[in-house]
């Protein structure tokens, strides 16, 4: 049987991608980066602000982490409204504890629903970062272009009226649409953090920037994915940065990203050995903790 010429014509096919959103590059081909302060490692924590719905759409599929059983799901509806009520607190007493900021990638509906959870934030010098409406509001290509500008757009209205302008974008699940960057930028944001493939921010085309939020290293990945433990947690992360500022000496600067899910992180027998990975990464002198858009404000005054 012979193989249909056409079959080897795909039009998307050139060096590097099967797209043109954004060019290939490899990291050791770019102008060394610098951090403040001349660290190696810029230590980006980035909190998810989450509300589950106890209703899912699967609308165009169902967010990880969302309702697993028969409704009403009031078992993991519960576990994950800990990560509001209880897990998040957690995290910001042991940021403030520090004298460290992050950001927190929050559902709009986060914010509408739990106003003191939102002052806390702001209060707290913190970033907020848009995080689609709630965790119903997920997007991909089969969505229709109008569907996800509605998402986006109302995303970005709902959090004017309360006085907010995140520049930054996370998606759910991390995922997009070959339309996404153009919406994002559209409705005024400058950044995203769902493209996992780097160490350091990089360009799309059409200008907007991409500050990779790692997935491999997220607290659900290696706590309840691979169930590992949470002292194995801090002990992977801390790994992550020795290795991190040791390139980063030789080649420039590096990002660590901390993806943090409170009702994960946030618990009670895990919050310790969190608190002794931020004082591990802080004695080291080789990291400088940053949000999102400070990260983004010292790679940009470089390129």
């Amino acid at each position: 049987m012979t193989l249909d010429p056409g079959y080897l014509a795909y039009p998307r096919r050139g060096p590097g991608y099967d797209h043109d959103l954004y060019d290939w590059s490899e990291i050791r081909d770019r102008a060394p980066v610098r951090w403040p302060e001349e660290r190696p490692v810029a230590v980006w924590p980035c909190i998810a602000a989450e509300y589950f719905p106890l209703t899912p759409s699967d609308t165009p599929f169902r967010a990880p982490g969302h309702m697993q059983t028969a409704f009403p799901d009031y078992r993991h509806y519960t576990a994950r409204d800990y990560g509001n009520r209880v897990g998040i607190w957690r995290l910001l007493d042991a940021f403030e504890a520090r004298g460290l900021r992050c950001s927190v990638a929050m559902n709009v509906a986060v914010a509408e629903r739990y106003p003191a959870l939102l002052e806390a934030v702001l209060a707290g010098g913190h970033e907020v970062v848009a995080h689609s409406t709630d965790m119903n509001g997920t997007i991909d290509g089969s969505l229709s272009a109008d569907a996800e500008d509605t998402i986006i757009g109302e995303t970005r209205l709902r959090w004017e009226k309360l006085g907010v302008t995140p520049k930054g974008w996370h998606s759910i699940a991390r995922s997009q649409s070959f339309r996404t960057p153009d919406l994002l930028l559209r409705h005024g944001f400058d950044w995203t953090c769902d493209w996992v493939n780097d160490d350091l921010p990089w360009r799309f085309r059409n200008g907007l920037v991409n500050l990779p939020l790692n997935h491999e290293l997220s607290d659900r990945q290696i706590l309840n994915a691979a169930q590992a433990s949470a002292a194995s947690y801090a002990e992977q992360i801390g790994d992550a940065a020795d290795w991190l500022a040791r390139e980063g000496a030789g080649w420039g600067g590096r990002v660590l990203a901390m993806a943090l899910t409170p009702y994960i992180i946030g618990l009670p027998y895990r919050i310790d050995a969190f608190e002794a990975l931020l004082d591990r990464l802080l004695a080291g002198g080789q990291c400088w903790f940053a949000t999102g858009g400070e990260i983004l404000e010292a790679w940009t005054g470089q390129g």
